[in-house]
């Protein structure tokens, strides 16, 4: 389950990715968060212009076992939702004043958090955690900004002496996916879960049974359909301007989160080599 469940979050992220009837449901619960708590299986029905099996289906879809079960979260997630509509993401605007964009670019990394924490299960990072602690080898593998997550995790975990290495062009990865076997993790940072060259790298870790961890966005996508561990971001809808500030500030605190996971679990070995790296490192300055 999420560490800090949103529903309506999810069903922002997800609608995309939803066949059209389902986004109809998705659609007509977005636009009226206030009265669907009230209504029954058919009143949504015919709100949204569908049938009771599609509304039933659209809970399944988002992971509920039921109507009132999902009702429930609806009505929980409305508080939460109205400090979002107060502090709702703000894109780049030309001629802000540098103060506007100080505030705004805060409050997206912010939200791109606290929107993480809502789609992101925590059971999945626990089994993450497992992987990488009992792993001969870490791969990231990642374009982009989302190469630069793949670099910053890469310098954390050999600080503590795993043997972790980041590949970020296309070559690299193929050549790196294909020399991983059995024991072996590769973890997969991409925000849409389609980018090709990451995909080609997956299926290529995959036949050598090379366990996998995506760190993608709370979408149906072929990335998160075909890991094995799967750890959601969810990112604010924006223009390009923005570039993918949001998407790498939440890949970055999931990273963060998959380190002191296992930093913690191992501390009694780590603390040494955290001691090590930080007295080398010191002592560099010093000169």
């Amino acid at each position: 389950m999420a560490i800090n469940d949103n529903v309506l979050i999810k069903i922002r992220d997800r609608k995309d990715s939803l066949t059209p009837v389902e986004r109809m449901v998705a659609d007509s619960i977005l636009a009226n968060v206030e009265e669907v708590p009230h209504l029954s299986v058919k009143g949504l029905a015919q709100l949204s212009k569908t049938s009771d099996a599609s509304v039933l289906r659209f809970c399944k879809t988002m992971g509920y076992s039921g109507y009132r079960q999902f009702i429930v979260s609806i009505s929980a997630s409305l508080g939460s939702m109205e400090e979002d509509q107060k502090d709702r993401y703000t894109d780049i605007q030309p001629g802000d004043e540098l103060s506007v964009i100080i505030s705004n670019i805060s409050l997206n990394n912010s939200k791109s958090i606290e929107d993480t924490l809502s789609v992101i299960d925590r059971s999945e990072i626990a089994r993450a955690v497992e992987a990488i602690r009992s792993c001969s080898r870490i791969a990231l593998f990642g374009v982009g900004a989302s190469g630069i997550v793949c670099l910053d995790a890469e310098q954390k975990f050999s600080r503590i002496n795993k043997i972790c290495h980041a590949y970020t062009d296309s070559h690299s990865q193929l050549t790196a996916a294909t020399l991983m076997g059995k024991g072996d993790v590769a973890i997969f940072v991409s925000n849409s879960g389609s980018t090709a060259d990451v995909l080609d790298a997956l299926e290529i870790v995959k036949k050598n049974r090379v366990k996998t961890i995506a760190i993608t966005k709370y979408t149906k996508s072929e990335l998160a359909d075909k890991s094995d561990i799967v750890l959601s971001i969810s990112t604010p809808e924006l223009t390009f301007r923005s570039g993918a500030m949001g998407s790498r500030i939440a890949m970055l605190t999931v990273v963060d989160m998959l380190f002191a996971g296992v930093a913690s679990a191992e501390y009694q070995n780590v603390k040494r080599y955290l001691a090590k790296t930080h007295n080398v490192l010191a002592g560099k300055y010093r000169k």
